[in-house]
């Protein structure tokens, strides 16, 4: 195994049931310590697992902010060569699938941060009645982030096919 082996650095700093019964004295202390740390976990695990519930609502949204403007660009050209069409159709058919994707995000975000402040809220009431450890860093959410991003990437989408101005007009 390599010093720099993260699996061995891992298992290194892991509690074994044998230690942790060395160390507390006792199998009820020792059993009571890794549950707690294996609950502790499970906040960072449920967290994780909103994250990617948001990552995929972030797909379906950019799919549908993306495939909006494509149309509009796209009738929009042919609408310039060919004609046959009624002269905002593809704009208002592209419009409204930018405000579905936005919609959707929009649902997504406040889904997320409704969750996000209940998991942290039931986190520090078990912190403060001693039931597991608060050693762990609980981070703001990059997917969050990005989220909020292409929220506004969307917002200037829709303004730009609606009024036709800068940035993407």
């Amino acid at each position: 195994m390599k010093p720099t082996d993260p699996a061995g650095h891992l298992s290194d700093r892991a509690l074994s049931i044998a230690r942790a019964t060395t160390l507390l004295g006792g199998s009820d202390e020792a059993s009571l310590e890794l549950s707690s740390r294996r609950t502790g976990m499970s906040f960072q695990r449920t967290r994780m697992s909103a994250d990617r519930t948001l990552m995929s609502i972030i797909r379906t949204a950019l799919s549908l902010i993306g495939f909006g403007f494509t149309i509009y660009q796209f009738f929009g050209h042919m609408l310039e060569t060919v004609g046959g069409l009624r002269p905002h159709a593809p704009r208002n058919f592209g419009v409204a699938l930018v405000a579905l994707g936005l919609v959707l995000l929009t649902l997504g975000i406040v889904y997320h941060v409704r969750y996000m402040q209940g998991l942290r809220a039931e986190r520090a009431l078990m912190i403060e009645e001693g039931l597991i450890h608060g050693e762990s860093h609980y981070p703001v959410s990059l997917t969050l982030i990005t989220a909020g991003l292409l929220w506004l990437l969307g917002l200037l989408a829709i303004v730009s096919m609606t009024f036709n101005v800068a940035p993407f007009g």
